[in-house]
């Protein structure tokens, strides 16, 4: 989902055409305090990833303001952020790249660069998303259970699994089972594959 966040209803509108001419998702705001009342009402990000297209200059809640209060709370590489800006302000575009935006763009900009960059956005997103999860999965999994699923990320055998840790092999296969259930995964080669 691509989130336009600008206070001209003209450019709004536009972006969300050309987001639409490349089968992207688009909602716009009209302001930040607008965009931040619908995210606090979100249940999940969306799994194809988000991304937030952001005027700089905009009345009450500037976008640098709005990526500020995105990146306290630790939102930015769910929630890629690339700046719109009418006026060419390259200390500020700097400084925000510095700080983790993930592009900055002048008006008049080039549409297909800006939908090229959108979509990369997009992709970020949802590999982060995938990482986020893949913690979740682990941080699930009890102390024995992440001891066995290093054991079995190294190649051994339920039987020296049960000799390492001095457990019964009937334990380890539950311990087994446990994990890929939690792992969401049916063998040790695609759990391997998702922790890789």
């Amino acid at each position: 989902m691509l989130h336009i966040i600008d206070d001209e209803e003209v450019i709004r509108d536009s972006l969300i055409w050309l987001a639409r001419s490349r089968a992207i998702a688009a909602t716009s705001y009209e302001n930040g305090e607008a965009f931040l009342a619908a995210f606090e009402s979100a249940i999940d990000f969306d799994p194809a990833g988000e991304c937030v297209l952001l005027d700089i200059r905009m009345p009450n809640v500037s976008g640098v303001a709005l990526f500020d209060a995105l990146d306290a709370r630790g939102l930015t590489r769910r929630l890629p952020v690339i700046f719109l800006t009418g006026h060419g302000d390259v200390p500020m575009a700097v400084d925000t790249l510095k700080r983790g935006a993930f592009d900055f763009f002048e008006k008049p900009f080039n549409d297909n660069k800006l939908m090229d960059r959108v979509q990369e956005a997009l992709a970020a997103s949802q590999q982060a998303g995938a990482a986020a999860a893949v913690h979740e999965r682990l941080a699930a999994l009890s102390a024995r259970e992440r001891e066995v699923l290093e054991l079995i990320l190294a190649g051994k055998m339920n039987k020296v699994i049960a000799d390492k840790l001095g457990i019964s092999m009937r334990t380890v296969e539950v311990h087994r089972a446990h994990i890929f259930d939690k792992m969401n995964v049916k063998t040790a080669v695609e759990l391997a594959g998702l922790l890789k």
